[in-house]
Protein backbone atom coordinates (compact mmCIF):
# COMPACT_ATOMS: atom_id res chain seq x y z
CA UNK A 1 0.00 0.00 0.00
CA UNK A 2 2.64 2.54 1.10
CA UNK A 3 6.44 2.43 0.98
CA UNK A 4 9.03 4.89 2.30
CA UNK A 5 12.40 4.25 0.65
CA UNK A 6 15.20 6.25 2.32
CA UNK A 7 13.03 9.35 2.58
CA UNK A 8 14.34 12.59 4.07
CA UNK A 9 12.99 16.11 4.44
CA UNK A 10 15.69 18.78 4.67
CA UNK A 11 14.89 22.46 5.19
CA UNK A 12 16.99 25.36 3.87
CA UNK A 13 18.94 25.77 7.07
CA UNK A 14 20.09 22.17 6.81
CA UNK A 15 17.74 20.81 9.48
CA UNK A 16 16.56 17.27 8.75
CA UNK A 17 12.96 17.01 9.91
CA UNK A 18 12.88 13.43 8.61
CA UNK A 19 16.14 11.55 8.26
CA UNK A 20 16.53 8.55 5.92
CA UNK A 21 13.21 6.85 6.69
CA UNK A 22 12.40 3.42 5.28
CA UNK A 23 9.07 1.81 6.17
CA UNK A 24 6.39 -0.48 4.73
CA UNK A 25 2.68 0.06 5.46
CA UNK A 26 0.52 -2.90 4.46
CA UNK A 27 -2.97 -2.72 3.04
CA UNK A 28 -5.59 -2.58 5.81
CA UNK A 29 -2.98 -1.79 8.48
CA UNK A 30 -3.50 0.81 11.23
CA UNK A 31 -0.10 2.49 11.68
CA UNK A 32 0.41 5.09 14.41
CA UNK A 33 3.35 7.51 14.41
CA UNK A 34 4.30 8.79 17.84
CA UNK A 35 7.18 10.63 19.45
CA UNK A 36 8.08 13.87 21.23
CA UNK A 37 7.27 17.26 19.71
CA UNK A 38 9.44 18.04 16.71
CA UNK A 39 10.35 14.41 16.04
CA UNK A 40 9.05 14.50 12.43
CA UNK A 41 5.86 12.47 12.73
CA UNK A 42 3.51 15.09 11.23
CA UNK A 43 6.04 15.98 8.53
CA UNK A 44 6.21 12.30 7.60
CA UNK A 45 2.44 12.07 7.28
CA UNK A 46 2.15 15.29 5.24
CA UNK A 47 4.73 14.03 2.76
CA UNK A 48 2.36 11.17 1.85
CA UNK A 49 -0.16 13.54 0.22
CA UNK A 50 2.49 16.10 -0.78
CA UNK A 51 1.37 18.86 1.56
CA UNK A 52 5.11 18.71 2.25
CA UNK A 53 7.36 17.33 -0.48
CA UNK A 54 10.27 15.00 0.31
CA UNK A 55 13.80 16.23 -0.33
CA UNK A 56 15.35 12.80 -0.83
CA UNK A 57 14.14 9.25 -1.36
CA UNK A 58 10.92 7.83 -2.76
CA UNK A 59 7.39 7.36 -1.42
CA UNK A 60 5.32 4.77 -3.28
CA UNK A 61 1.52 4.78 -2.95
CA UNK A 62 -0.07 1.67 -4.40
CA UNK A 63 3.17 1.05 -6.29
CA UNK A 64 3.42 4.52 -7.86
CA UNK A 65 5.89 7.27 -7.03
CA UNK A 66 3.82 10.10 -5.52
CA UNK A 67 6.10 12.70 -7.14
CA UNK A 68 4.95 11.48 -10.56
CA UNK A 69 1.27 11.97 -9.70
CA UNK A 70 -0.75 15.16 -9.98
CA UNK A 71 -0.81 16.52 -6.40
CA UNK A 72 -4.51 17.48 -6.56
CA UNK A 73 -5.53 14.06 -7.85
CA UNK A 74 -3.27 12.43 -5.26
CA UNK A 75 -4.95 14.32 -2.39
CA UNK A 76 -8.41 13.46 -3.65
CA UNK A 77 -7.45 9.78 -3.59
CA UNK A 78 -6.40 9.96 0.08
CA UNK A 79 -8.67 10.79 3.03
CA UNK A 80 -7.39 13.39 5.48
CA UNK A 81 -8.62 14.23 9.01
CA UNK A 82 -7.08 16.89 11.26
CA UNK A 83 -7.62 17.88 14.89
CA UNK A 84 -9.41 21.12 14.00
CA UNK A 85 -12.02 19.13 11.99
CA UNK A 86 -12.33 22.03 9.49
CA UNK A 87 -15.97 21.49 8.57
CA UNK A 88 -17.27 24.30 6.38
CA UNK A 89 -19.72 26.26 8.57
CA UNK A 90 -21.84 27.49 5.63
CA UNK A 91 -22.36 23.95 4.32
CA UNK A 92 -24.84 21.40 5.60
CA UNK A 93 -23.60 18.10 6.99
CA UNK A 94 -24.56 16.40 3.72
CA UNK A 95 -22.54 18.95 1.74
CA UNK A 96 -19.55 18.60 4.06
CA UNK A 97 -19.51 14.81 3.82
CA UNK A 98 -20.00 14.81 0.05
CA UNK A 99 -17.39 17.48 -0.70
CA UNK A 100 -14.79 15.21 -2.33
CA UNK A 101 -17.38 13.08 -4.20
CA UNK A 102 -18.74 16.36 -5.60
CA UNK A 103 -15.25 17.37 -6.76
CA UNK A 104 -15.01 13.93 -8.35
CA UNK A 105 -18.31 14.72 -10.14
CA UNK A 106 -20.43 12.02 -8.52
CA UNK A 107 -24.17 12.41 -9.33
CA UNK A 108 -26.14 14.19 -6.57
CA UNK A 109 -28.29 11.13 -5.83
CA UNK A 110 -25.17 9.01 -5.34
CA UNK A 111 -23.63 11.67 -3.07
CA UNK A 112 -26.72 11.82 -0.88
CA UNK A 113 -26.95 8.03 -0.66
CA UNK A 114 -23.28 7.86 0.33
CA UNK A 115 -23.77 10.47 3.08
CA UNK A 116 -26.76 8.56 4.49
CA UNK A 117 -24.82 5.28 4.35
CA UNK A 118 -21.88 6.76 6.23
CA UNK A 119 -24.05 8.35 8.93
CA UNK A 120 -25.50 4.93 9.70
CA UNK A 121 -21.99 3.62 10.37
CA UNK A 122 -21.68 5.99 13.36
CA UNK A 123 -25.29 5.66 14.57
CA UNK A 124 -26.40 9.05 13.26
CA UNK A 125 -29.63 9.15 11.23
CA UNK A 126 -30.52 11.06 8.07
CA UNK A 127 -32.03 13.92 10.07
CA UNK A 128 -28.49 15.25 10.55
CA UNK A 129 -27.94 15.72 6.80
CA UNK A 130 -29.60 19.14 6.61
CA UNK A 131 -28.11 20.51 9.81
CA UNK A 132 -25.10 22.80 10.01
CA UNK A 133 -21.86 22.13 11.95
CA UNK A 134 -22.71 24.60 14.75
CA UNK A 135 -25.81 22.52 15.55
CA UNK A 136 -23.68 19.48 16.43
CA UNK A 137 -21.61 18.65 19.50
CA UNK A 138 -17.82 18.46 19.30
CA UNK A 139 -17.92 14.68 19.16
CA UNK A 140 -20.54 14.68 16.40
CA UNK A 141 -18.52 17.19 14.38
CA UNK A 142 -15.46 14.99 14.70
CA UNK A 143 -17.49 12.01 13.46
CA UNK A 144 -18.49 14.04 10.40
CA UNK A 145 -14.83 14.93 9.81
CA UNK A 146 -13.96 11.24 9.79
CA UNK A 147 -16.90 10.40 7.52
CA UNK A 148 -15.83 13.09 5.05
CA UNK A 149 -12.46 11.36 4.79
CA UNK A 150 -14.26 8.10 4.00
CA UNK A 151 -16.81 9.56 1.59
CA UNK A 152 -15.04 8.90 -1.71
CA UNK A 153 -14.06 5.42 -0.50
CA UNK A 154 -10.36 6.22 -0.52
CA UNK A 155 -8.23 3.21 0.48
CA UNK A 156 -5.80 5.31 2.57
CA UNK A 157 -6.75 7.72 5.38
CA UNK A 158 -4.33 10.15 7.05
CA UNK A 159 -5.26 11.35 10.54
CA UNK A 160 -3.35 14.08 12.38
CA UNK A 161 -4.27 13.98 16.10
CA UNK A 162 -7.99 13.88 15.18
CA UNK A 163 -9.29 13.35 18.73
CA UNK A 164 -6.83 15.55 20.62
CA UNK A 165 -9.21 18.45 21.29
CA UNK A 166 -12.04 16.35 22.71
CA UNK A 167 -12.88 15.69 26.34
CA UNK A 168 -11.57 12.32 27.66
CA UNK A 169 -14.90 10.44 27.65
CA UNK A 170 -15.87 11.58 24.12
CA UNK A 171 -12.34 10.80 22.99
CA UNK A 172 -12.48 7.27 24.41
CA UNK A 173 -15.83 6.67 22.74
CA UNK A 174 -14.66 7.91 19.34
CA UNK A 175 -11.45 5.89 19.53
CA UNK A 176 -13.44 2.71 20.09
CA UNK A 177 -15.94 3.63 17.41
CA UNK A 178 -13.28 4.43 14.85
CA UNK A 179 -11.21 1.31 15.52
CA UNK A 180 -14.27 -0.88 14.95
CA UNK A 181 -15.09 1.13 11.81
CA UNK A 182 -11.57 0.66 10.46
CA UNK A 183 -11.66 -3.08 11.09
CA UNK A 184 -15.03 -3.31 9.36
CA UNK A 185 -14.05 -1.25 6.31
CA UNK A 186 -10.43 -2.51 6.15
CA UNK A 187 -9.03 0.95 5.40
CA UNK A 188 -5.31 1.63 5.66
CA UNK A 189 -4.75 4.30 8.33
CA UNK A 190 -1.70 6.45 9.01
CA UNK A 191 -2.36 8.16 12.33
CA UNK A 192 -0.28 10.74 14.22
CA UNK A 193 -0.60 11.19 17.99
CA UNK A 194 1.39 12.26 21.03
CA UNK A 195 -0.69 10.03 23.35
CA UNK A 196 0.83 6.61 24.03
CA UNK A 197 -2.43 5.24 25.43
CA UNK A 198 -4.15 6.17 22.16
CA UNK A 199 -1.37 4.56 20.12
CA UNK A 200 -1.52 1.32 22.12
CA UNK A 201 -5.29 1.16 21.84
CA UNK A 202 -5.62 1.84 18.10
CA UNK A 203 -2.48 0.62 16.35
CA UNK A 204 -1.68 -2.58 14.56
CA UNK A 205 1.82 -1.16 14.27
CA UNK A 206 3.44 1.65 16.26
CA UNK A 207 6.28 3.74 14.79
CA UNK A 208 8.24 5.58 17.51
CA UNK A 209 10.28 8.51 16.22
CA UNK A 210 12.97 10.75 17.63
CA UNK A 211 14.85 13.60 15.91
CA UNK A 212 13.51 12.63 12.48
CA UNK A 213 14.45 8.96 12.73
CA UNK A 214 12.58 5.76 13.49
CA UNK A 215 13.65 4.38 16.86
CA UNK A 216 11.39 1.32 16.99
CA UNK A 217 8.62 -0.25 14.92
CA UNK A 218 6.38 -3.05 16.15
CA UNK A 219 3.03 -4.24 17.41
CA UNK A 220 1.90 -2.56 20.65
CA UNK A 221 2.39 -5.70 22.73
CA UNK A 222 5.88 -6.21 21.35
CA UNK A 223 6.95 -2.64 22.10
CA UNK A 224 5.46 -2.71 25.60
CA UNK A 225 7.31 -5.91 26.45
CA UNK A 226 10.54 -5.28 24.56
CA UNK A 227 11.38 -1.55 24.28
CA UNK A 228 14.36 -1.04 21.98
CA UNK A 229 16.30 1.27 24.29
CA UNK A 230 16.12 3.57 27.30
CA UNK A 231 14.45 6.33 25.27
CA UNK A 232 11.56 4.07 24.26
CA UNK A 233 11.22 2.71 27.78
CA UNK A 234 11.08 6.21 29.23
CA UNK A 235 8.72 7.45 26.51
CA UNK A 236 6.31 4.58 27.11
CA UNK A 237 6.45 5.08 30.87
CA UNK A 238 7.57 2.37 33.27
CA UNK A 239 4.33 2.58 35.22
CA UNK A 240 2.15 1.82 32.18
CA UNK A 241 0.02 -1.24 32.78
CA UNK A 242 1.33 -4.31 31.02
CA UNK A 243 0.06 -7.79 31.72
CA UNK A 244 2.93 -9.70 33.28
CA UNK A 245 1.06 -12.91 32.49
CA UNK A 246 1.45 -13.31 28.70
CA UNK A 247 -1.31 -15.93 28.60
CA UNK A 248 -3.92 -13.43 29.85
CA UNK A 249 -4.55 -10.99 27.03
CA UNK A 250 -8.26 -10.79 26.29
CA UNK A 251 -11.41 -10.04 28.24
CA UNK A 252 -12.93 -13.50 27.88
CA UNK A 253 -10.04 -15.02 29.85
CA UNK A 254 -11.01 -13.30 33.09
CA UNK A 255 -14.70 -12.47 32.73
CA UNK A 256 -17.36 -14.01 34.94
CA UNK A 257 -20.03 -15.84 32.95
CA UNK A 258 -22.72 -15.33 35.59
CA UNK A 259 -23.51 -11.58 35.82
CA UNK A 260 -26.44 -10.51 37.97
CA UNK A 261 -29.33 -9.78 35.59
CA UNK A 262 -33.02 -9.01 35.52
CA UNK A 263 -35.62 -8.87 32.78
CA UNK A 264 -36.93 -5.44 31.85
CA UNK A 265 -40.48 -6.72 32.42
CA UNK A 266 -39.77 -7.47 36.08
CA UNK A 267 -40.99 -5.14 38.81
CA UNK A 268 -38.81 -2.91 40.94
CA UNK A 269 -39.72 -5.04 43.96
CA UNK A 270 -38.38 -8.10 42.18
CA UNK A 271 -35.22 -6.20 41.24
CA UNK A 272 -34.56 -5.29 44.86
CA UNK A 273 -35.06 -8.93 45.86
CA UNK A 274 -32.50 -10.10 43.26
CA UNK A 275 -30.02 -7.48 44.47
CA UNK A 276 -30.45 -8.64 48.05
CA UNK A 277 -30.07 -12.30 47.13
CA UNK A 278 -26.92 -11.70 45.06
CA UNK A 279 -25.47 -9.06 47.39
CA UNK A 280 -25.09 -6.44 44.64
CA UNK A 281 -26.28 -2.85 44.27
CA UNK A 282 -27.01 -2.92 40.52
CA UNK A 283 -28.29 -5.33 37.88
CA UNK A 284 -27.82 -5.66 34.14
CA UNK A 285 -31.14 -5.51 32.32
CA UNK A 286 -31.78 -8.01 29.50
CA UNK A 287 -34.71 -9.12 27.37
CA UNK A 288 -36.02 -12.66 26.89
CA UNK A 289 -33.20 -13.38 24.39
CA UNK A 290 -30.49 -12.16 26.77
CA UNK A 291 -29.95 -9.03 24.69
CA UNK A 292 -28.40 -6.33 26.89
CA UNK A 293 -30.76 -3.38 27.31
CA UNK A 294 -29.13 -1.35 30.10
CA UNK A 295 -28.74 -1.41 33.87
CA UNK A 296 -30.58 -0.45 37.03
CA UNK A 297 -29.16 0.40 40.45
CA UNK A 298 -30.53 0.75 43.94
CA UNK A 299 -30.52 4.57 43.80
CA UNK A 300 -32.73 4.56 40.71
CA UNK A 301 -35.16 2.13 42.30
CA UNK A 302 -35.37 4.21 45.47
CA UNK A 303 -36.04 7.35 43.44
CA UNK A 304 -38.83 5.85 41.33
CA UNK A 305 -40.34 3.10 43.50
CA UNK A 306 -43.57 5.04 44.15
CA UNK A 307 -44.18 6.13 40.57
CA UNK A 308 -43.33 3.21 38.27
CA UNK A 309 -43.48 -0.56 38.46
CA UNK A 310 -41.23 -2.18 35.87
CA UNK A 311 -37.48 -2.19 35.46
CA UNK A 312 -37.73 -1.22 31.80
CA UNK A 313 -39.45 2.05 32.67
CA UNK A 314 -36.51 3.46 34.63
CA UNK A 315 -33.40 1.55 33.53
CA UNK A 316 -30.38 3.47 32.23
CA UNK A 317 -29.75 2.56 28.60
CA UNK A 318 -26.31 4.10 28.15
CA UNK A 319 -23.77 1.52 29.24
CA UNK A 320 -20.14 0.99 28.30
CA UNK A 321 -19.50 -2.56 27.04
CA UNK A 322 -16.63 -4.63 25.67
CA UNK A 323 -16.43 -7.67 23.40
CA UNK A 324 -15.01 -10.98 24.58
CA UNK A 325 -11.99 -10.71 22.29
CA UNK A 326 -11.07 -7.15 23.28
CA UNK A 327 -7.61 -6.62 24.69
CA UNK A 328 -7.56 -6.67 28.47
CA UNK A 329 -5.23 -3.68 28.69
CA UNK A 330 -7.88 -1.45 27.05
CA UNK A 331 -10.47 -2.57 29.59
CA UNK A 332 -8.07 -1.87 32.45
CA UNK A 333 -7.52 1.67 31.15
CA UNK A 334 -11.28 2.23 31.00
CA UNK A 335 -11.75 1.12 34.60
CA UNK A 336 -9.06 3.51 35.77
CA UNK A 337 -10.10 6.49 33.64
CA UNK A 338 -13.85 6.29 34.10
CA UNK A 339 -13.97 5.02 37.66
CA UNK A 340 -16.52 2.37 36.72
CA UNK A 341 -17.24 -0.70 38.85
CA UNK A 342 -17.82 -3.28 36.12
CA UNK A 343 -18.02 -3.73 32.36
CA UNK A 344 -20.55 -6.05 30.65
CA UNK A 345 -19.16 -8.33 27.94
CA UNK A 346 -21.30 -8.75 24.81
CA UNK A 347 -21.08 -10.51 21.45
CA UNK A 348 -21.65 -8.97 18.01
CA UNK A 349 -25.43 -9.12 18.49
CA UNK A 350 -25.12 -7.39 21.89
CA UNK A 351 -26.14 -10.55 23.75
CA UNK A 352 -24.76 -10.55 27.28
CA UNK A 353 -22.12 -13.25 27.74
CA UNK A 354 -20.25 -12.13 30.85
CA UNK A 355 -18.94 -9.34 33.07
CA UNK A 356 -15.55 -7.99 34.11
CA UNK A 357 -15.40 -6.44 37.58
CA UNK A 358 -12.78 -4.35 39.32
CA UNK A 359 -12.19 -7.26 41.67
CA UNK A 360 -11.40 -9.60 38.77
CA UNK A 361 -8.71 -7.19 37.59
CA UNK A 362 -7.05 -6.74 40.98
CA UNK A 363 -4.51 -9.57 40.60
CA UNK A 364 -3.50 -8.48 37.11
CA UNK A 365 -3.09 -4.84 38.13
CA UNK A 366 -1.04 -5.91 41.16
CA UNK A 367 1.23 -8.10 39.06
CA UNK A 368 1.63 -5.38 36.43
CA UNK A 369 2.80 -2.76 38.91
CA UNK A 370 4.46 -4.74 41.73
CA UNK A 371 4.90 -8.19 40.25
CA UNK A 372 8.69 -8.02 40.33
CA UNK A 373 8.91 -6.57 43.84
CA UNK A 374 8.78 -8.33 47.16
CA UNK A 375 5.56 -7.53 49.01
CA UNK A 376 5.91 -5.43 52.14
CA UNK A 377 4.91 -7.43 55.27
CA UNK A 378 1.75 -6.17 56.94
Amino acid sequence: MLTFDHVSKVYDEGHKAVDDMSLEVKKGEFVVFIGPSGCGKTTTMKMINRLIEPTEGTILYEGEDIMKKNPVELRRSIGYVIQQIALFPHMTIRENIALVPKLLKWPSTKRRARAEELLELVDMDASYLDRYPHELSGGQQQRIGVLRALAANQPLILMDEPFGALDPITRDSLQEEFKKLQQRLQKTIVFVTHDMDEAIKLADKIVIMRAGQIVQVGEPEEILRHPANDFVEEFIGKDRLIQSRPTVKTVDQIMSKTPATILKENTLVEAIQVMRDKRVDSLLVVDQNNHLEGFIDVETIDEHRKRVKTVGDVMTKELYTVSSGDLLRDTVHKFLRRGIKYVPVVNDQRHLIGIVTRASLADLVYDSIWGEEEPTPL
